[in-house]
């Protein structure tokens, strides 16, 4: 494993939010491609590789709760009112 390395870098605006440019290298030691989890630990802004799919398991827990009967609708049906002319 390589020193941890330490590098200030600017914050820069960004339309109404701000960002920062992570150097190549530190993406590449890093192992991130594509997307990373960002998280916030104490005062520090944390990157990690995902950790997994973000529904993973929503499937089976779906038909759990159908199964015993706990998927009925919790604010009921409502349309709006253009909606009368659609067919679904």
């Amino acid at each position: 494993m390589k020193t941890p390395q330490t590098l200030q870098v600017p914050l820069r605006a960004i339309g109404n939010s701000h960002g920062i440019v992570i150097p190549k290298p530190f993406l590449v030691q890093a192992g991130f491609e594509g997307t990373v989890d960002l998280t916030i630990e104490g005062s520090a802004i944390v990157l990690r590789k995902p950790s997994g799919r973000v529904r993973e398991g929503w499937s089976v827990a779906a038909q759990d709760l159908a199964k015993h009967g706990d998927d009925t609708l919790v604010m009921g049906e409502f349309a709006n009112a253009d909606d009368a002319d659609l067919a679904w």
